[in-house]
């Protein structure tokens, strides 16, 4: 999550040359295309920003400082993992060069970069306050790094698993943090094939994230039925709509958090394992929900990377929205116990295995995972209203009626009579946006 905020203007090939001119070593040409640009602008504005321009020089990119105040509470940005594969047989790409990765950071402005092993891309947007900047950057991000990979006999996958990928061929990224990861994990680590989507929220007061992060454990088995998308491991149908975290919670310190309602209970943690040398920071306490060590933001780490961008934009939102109401309800956190974890416990379980399709806990009795959701939105509709976010919020009904990416793959695998290229094929096309799918109208016009 960068801390800046980015819009993206399109501009078609004949305007390309203009832009190029703000990098031009000629500092004249420079100074009279900055000098047109402030013709077009108020000077108030042009203060804040600054210029860049995509890879491809298609794409102006102009970014804009944060909001301030009120206008920064609950503002939020995305973190999306994908996986690299050959452009040719869709096969996990277990090596992958450093020149991909320089190319992929700079025309995106740092905002792509390795993860744990070679086979994986990460992005992160900048921060937002307004879902249709986070949705077009998003976008753009996919756009963009899809492109790179492109140059280099690469594709992108967004999916939890890739269906087909041998874990054992895994091979680390070339950076000293994931070294030392690798050191400690060893065959955990490289089974860490596997991407997810990371979702930051800022809350108006950071002190209180830790009650927050109580109060949410119960609801996040629905962020993982409704971002399920690896039903496949290692070319076998796992039965699981959701296997990623089966896999992602062999590792330590995973699943649900513990239940701090302090900061200073969790200092208190950190500081025993950093003190007994288990950890080197809190960025190695990796929870399905976490305050984060590098912004005063709640990250979700529960999801699936969502093969639909709109889906993604649609569980950020809930998250965004289930965080404000949270927030402002701060005698929820109390209500979560003991026994309200463990039911949560075997609620993720039950998301992970059967996604949209769950039945999960309550002291009441069963609920389905529609029922659950229905319940919920009546609860946050007035926080997504403030927010400005409620058609995107009000799209996970559609989730859960319709499916999530893994029911789509696992259609399409039936369908093709156990064909993983076909699978495949339809993954790495809905990624860029290009699937069929069924998609609420008010997302065809924004996004």
């Amino acid at each position: 999550m960068v801390p800046m905020q980015r819009v993206i203007l399109l501009f078609d090939n004949r305007n390309s040359q203009f832009f190029k001119g703000f990098f031009s070593q000629d500092k004249n040409i420079r100074q009279k295309l900055w000098a047109a640009v402030c013709m077009r602008f108020d000077a108030k504005i042009l203060e804040r920003l600054r210029l860049g321009i995509s890879d491809d020089t298609r794409h102006v990119i102009i970014r804009s400082a944060g909001g301030r105040g009120e206008e920064q509470e609950y503002s939020f940005g995305i973190e999306e993992e994908y996986f690299l594969v050959h452009a040719d047989t869709l096969e996990i790409a277990t090596r992958t060069p450093d020149q991909l990765f320089e190319a992929a950071s700079w025309s995106t402005g740092g905002q792509a970069m390795r993860e744990m092993l070679q086979s994986q891309l990460e992005v992160a947007t900048n921060v937002h306050v307004d879902v249709r900047d986070a949705c077009e950057e998003l976008k753009f991000l996919r756009r963009e790094v899809g492109s790179i990979a492109r140059q280099f006999g690469f594709a992108i996958m967004a999916c939890g698993t890739h269906p087909t990928a041998n874990w054992k061929l895994s091979q680390p990224s070339p950076k000293a943090r994931y070294a030392e990861m690798m050191e400690d994990l060893r065959s955990i680590g490289q089974r860490n094939m596997l991407c997810g989507m990371h979702v930051h929220v800022q809350l108006p007061d950071p002190e209180r994230r830790f009650a927050v992060m109580r109060a949410m454990i119960p609801y996040i088995p629905l962020f993982i039925a409704l971002s399920a998308s690896s039903p496949f491991w290692f070319s076998r149908v796992t039965g699981l709509k959701g296997y990623r975290l089966a896999a992602y919670d062999e590792l330590p310190r995973t699943g649900l958090p513990e239940l701090f309602a302090s900061k200073q209970q969790y200092e208190e943690y950190v500081s025993a394992l950093k003190g007994s040398g288990i950890i080197p920071d809190e960025s190695y306490i990796w929870w399905a929900v976490r305050p984060s060590s590098r912004h005063p933001t709640l990250e979700l780490r529960a999801p699936d990377v969502c093969t639909s961008l709109e889906d993604a934009i649609a569980v950020a939102c809930l998250y965004r929205a289930m965080t404000r109401h949270l927030y402002l309800n701060p005698e929820m956190a109390d209500q979560v116990g003991t026994v309200q974890r463990a039911i949560a416990v075997e609620n993720k379980w039950r998301a992970q295995r059967y996604g949209s399709d769950c039945i999960l806990v309550t002291e009441q009795g069963p609920l389905t995972g529609q029922e659950m959701l229905s319940r919920l939105l009546e609860q946050l509709a007035p926080h997504a209203e403030a927010l400005g976010c409620l058609k995107e919020v009000e799209r996970c009904r559609d989730i859960m009626r319709f499916g999530t990416s893994a029911d789509q793959q696992l259609k399409i695998f039936r369908e093709s009579n156990g064909d993983f290229g076909e699978v495949m094929k339809w993954i790495v096309s809905a990624t860029a946006g290009q699937a069929a799918a069924v998609q609420p109208p008010f997302f065809q016009a924004m996004c």
